[in-house]
C-alpha cells in the first residue's frame, strides 16, 4: 500500500481499537488535537482531513491547553482510550512539553505528534528551528526527552513498521502507561514508501492482568495473617484495573480499613463502614490518624507520593508494607514487600492464597475493635467538615464552595481540579457515592491551567454525567484559551472560578513558614499604580463564548451553580460561575509536608521535630 508516512501513520491510528472495563470495543484513538503550522500542515494535517469522518479532529487555541485536554480524555476513560495532539515545529512543540510532564507524572497515556526539522537540511535553518552549533541532529523536540516513556524521530518512512507496535505497547500497558512522542520531520511526512497491508489490520488492545509470583504471594498472606490493625490503601492503579468493588469486598470479608490516595478518590461511598477517608496532606484526619496506628499496610496501585504519605511520616515507624502494582518500579518502593501484578487479578490470588495458608481457621478477620475504629474516626472527620460547610455570611470558603457542589452533583457526574487550595478541599472534603470513578485531582504535576484544558478532553469522554472543574484566579490566568475550544467545539461543563486576589495557597506556604508576605497576593506585588486594575472573570469568560454566572455569598452561589448546570447542558457549552472566595480559610488534615525551611524562619522549629519522623525504609518480611 503506497502511502506517505503521515498517511501511513493515521491508517494505523484509525486501526487500533481498545475494549473497555466493561467489555465494550471503542477506539483507541477517540480524538485529535491540532494546532497546523508549516510543519505538519502539508504532511499530517492533509492525511488527517482525507479521514477526517474516521477520527475526530479538534482545534485547539494554546498547543499546552489541548495537550493537557488529551490527558483529561484519558484520564476520565480510565486510560482506556488516548488522546492525540499535533503541533507544527519550534514554539508550538515546546508548548507541550509540559502536558507531557502531566501524563508523565500521573501515569497517563498521551500521544504527541509534534512537528520536526528536515531531515535532508537542504532549506537549514527553517522558520521556529533552533540551530545546536554542536550536534545538527539535535532539535527542540529532543526537550521532550525527559517526559517521554517513548521517544523516537521518523527519519524514514518505513521506520513506522518498528515503532508503532512499541507506541501501543507504551500506550496500553498499566505497567509503562505514558507519554510517546513521535517526533515528525516536515519533509518525511510526505515521503511515500510501499506499507505492508497487515499493519493497518484492526487491533483490538485488551486491559492486561499480569499476575505475581506465587512464592511472594504466600509471603503477603502470612504478613496480613499476622496483622492485628491492616490498613487498606487505594491508589490510581485500582480504578484503571476495574478493582473497586474487588478491592472493598476484600476489605469487607477480612474487616480491614480501607482509605483512598488522591488519584484513587471515588471508589469507596463514602458512608460505607469500613471507610475512614482519604489519606495524607490533603486528605483526612481519620485516616491519617488510622495509618499511624497501622502494623501493615496494603497498598494497590499507587506511587506513595509525598502528599499521600505526608512526606513518609503518616506511617508507624515498625509499620510492614505489601504493595500491589503493575509497576516493579513502584511496588518495591520503601522496601515493601512486592506483588507485581494487576490490582484485581493479584486481590483475587491473594484471597486464594489467604484461604490456601490455612483452611481450618476459614476466613481471616482482622480485630473487631480495628475494625469499628473506621467508623468513629471518620465521624469525627465528618463532624468537621459539616462545621467547615455550614453557611457563613460573606464571601463563602474553599469548603463551602465543595459542599454545595457536593450536595448538587448526582452519582455520574466528574469533578476535576488540580492546584493551589482546591485539591485539599475536594480531596479531603468530598463524599462519594463510590462505586464509579468520578474524580479527578490532577496532583501528580499539579499544573496550573490543567483545570479548564482537561475539562475540555474529559466532557469529551464523560458522557453519562456533567463535568465540574474547580479551579482558583491564578490558574485561570494561566490558561484559559480552551474555554473557547470546548465552547467553539460544542463540550459542555461547569467551571467554578474561586477569585481571593492571588496565589492564596502558596501564600499560606509562605507565611505560616514565618516568611514575610510577598509577591502572591496582589496586595503583596509590586505596581506602579496607586490602584491596580482588576481582572473582569466574567467580562472575558462570556467573550469566550461561555455562559456566565456570579456571586458574592453562599446562598448566591448555590443559586447560580444549580442555574449554570442548567445552562451548560441546554447549551452545549461551558458554562462559567465566578465566585469571590476567602483568601485564607482551610481544611487541615494535621499532616506535616516536608519543604525547604532556612534556619532562621519560625518554621524551622516543626521541621527538625517532624524530620526524624520520616520513614525511609521498612521491613516488609
Amino acid at each position: 500500500m503506497k502511502l506517505t508516512t503521515a498517511q501511513a501513520l493515521v491508517s494505523w491510528l484509525i486501526a487500533q481499537r481498545a475494549e473497555t472495563l466493561d467489555s465494550r470495543e471503542v477506539p483507541l484513538f477517540p480524538a485529535v488535537f491540532g494546532i497546523f503550522g508549516h510543519g505538519n500542515v502539508l504532511g499530517l494535517g492533509t492525511a488527517l482531513s482525507e479521514r477526517r469522518a474516521e477520527i475526530p479532529v479538534w482545534r485547539g487555541h494554546t498547543e499546552e491547553g489541548m495537550a493537557l485536554a488529551a490527558v483529561g480524555l484519558a484520564k476520565a476513560t480510565q486510560r482506556r482510550q488516548v488522546g492525540i495532539a499535533t503541533s507544527s515545529i519550534g514554539p508550538g512543540a515546546l508548548n507541550m512539553v509540559t502536558a507531557a510532564g502531566v501524563a508523565h507524572a500521573n501515569r497517563l497515556p498521551l500521544l504527541l505528534l509534534p512537528g520536526d526539522t528536515f531531515v535532508s537540511r537542504a532549506p537549514d535553518p527553517v522558520l521556529q528551528q533552533v540551530e545546536h552549533f554542536d550536534d545538527p541532529t539535535r532539535t527542540v523536540n529532543d526537550a521532550f526527552r525527559a517526559v517521554s516513556r517513548y521517544f523516537d524521530r521518523i527519519t524514514r518512512p518505513e521506520q513506522l513498521i518498528a515503532t508503532l507496535p512499541q507506541v501501543a505497547r507504551v500506550l496500553t500497558d498499566p505497567a509503562d502507561a505514558g507519554p510517546v512522542v513521535l517526533a515528525l520531520p516536515q519533509d518525511v511526512q510526505a515521503e511515500t514508501y510501499d506499507f505492508p497491508d497487515a499493519l493497518f489490520e484492526p487491533v483490538v488492545h485488551r486491559v492486561p492482568r499480569p499476575r505475581p509470583d506465587r512464592r511472594t504471594l504466600a509471603e503477603a498472606a502470612q504478613i496480613l495473617r499476622e496483622a492485628e490493625r491492616p490498613l487498606l490503601v487505594l491508589g490510581g492503579g485500582v480504578r484503571y484495573s476495574g478493582a473497586g468493588d474487588s478491592a472493598l469486598e476484600f476489605a469487607v470479608r477480612h474487616g480491614i480499613p480501607v482509605t483512598e490516595t488522591t488519584a484513587g478518590r471515588t471508589l469507596i461511598p463514602h458512608d460505607h463502614a469500613l471507610y475512614a477517608g482519604p489519606l495524607g496532606i490533603t486528605g483526612a484526619a481519620s485516616a491519617n490518624t488510622l495509618a499511624a496506628e497501622a502494623d501493615v499496610v496494603l497498598a494497590i496501585g499507587t506511587r506513595l507520593q509525598d502528599f499521600t504519605t505526608a512526606s513518609w511520616t503518616v506511617f508507624s515507624p515498625e509499620v510492614r508494607i505489601v504493595h500491589i502494582n503493575t509497576a516493579r518500579f513502584d511496588a518495591v518502593k520503601h522496601g515493601a514487600l512486592a506483588l507485581v501484578g494487576d490490582a484485581e487479578a493479584t486481590l483475587h490470588d491473594l484471597e486464594a492464597t489467604l484461604h490456601d495458608l490455612a483452611p481450618e481457621l476459614g476466613d481471616w478477620l482482622a480485630d473487631s475493635d480495628w475494625t469499628a475504629r473506621a467508623t468513629a474516626v471518620r465521624a469525627e472527620w465528618d463532624a468537621h467538615i459539616d462545621k467547615l460547610r455550614a453557611p457563613t455570611p460573606g464571601p463563602p470558603s474553599y469548603a463551602q464552595i465543595v459542599g454545595v457542589v457536593n450536595d448538587i452533583s448526582g452519582p455520574t457526574d466528574y469533578v476535576m481540579t488540580a492546584s493551589g487550595g482546591l485539591p485539599g478541599e475536594l480531596v479531603g472534603g468530598w463524599r462519594a457515592h463510590g462505586g464509579a470513578p468520578t474524580m479527578d485531582v490532577e496532583y501528580g504535576f499539579s499544573c496550573m491551567g490543567y483545570e479548564l484544558a482537561g475539562a475540555w478532553g474529559a466532557a469529551m469522554a464523560h458522557p453519562r454525567g456533567l463535568v465540574t472543574t474547580l479551579l482558583g484566579d491564578g490558574s485561570y490566568l494561566m490558561l484559559n484559551s480552551e474555554l473557547f475550544s470546548a465552547a467553539f467545539a460544542g463540550h459542555p461543563f461547569v467551571a467554578v472560578v474561586c477569585d481571593n486576589d492571588g496565589y492564596a495557597v502558596i501564600a499560606r506556604l509562605q507565611e505560616g513558614q514565618g516568611a514575610d508576605p510577598f509577591n502572591n497576593f496582589y496586595a503583596d506585588c509590586r505596581t506602579n499604580h496607586a490602584d491596580p486594575p482588576r481582572v473582569d472573570f466574567a467580562a472575558h469568560a462570556r467573550a469566550l463564548g461561555c455562559s456566565v454566572f456570579t456571586a458574592g455569598e453562599l446562598a448566591e452561589f448555590r443559586d447560580a451553580y444549580a442555574r449554570a448546570r442548567t445552562a451548560a447542558t441546554a447549551e452545549q457549552r461551558p458554562a462559567v460561575v465566578v465566585v469571590r472566595t476567602r483568601p485564607s480559610t482551610w481544611t487541615e488534615a494535621g499532616a506535616w509536608w516536608e519543604v525547604g525551611v532556612p534556619q532562621y524562619l519560625s518554621g524551622r522549629a516543626d521541621y527538625d521535630r517532624s524530620k526524624p519522623r520520616q520513614l525511609r525504609y521498612t521491613q516488609s518480611s
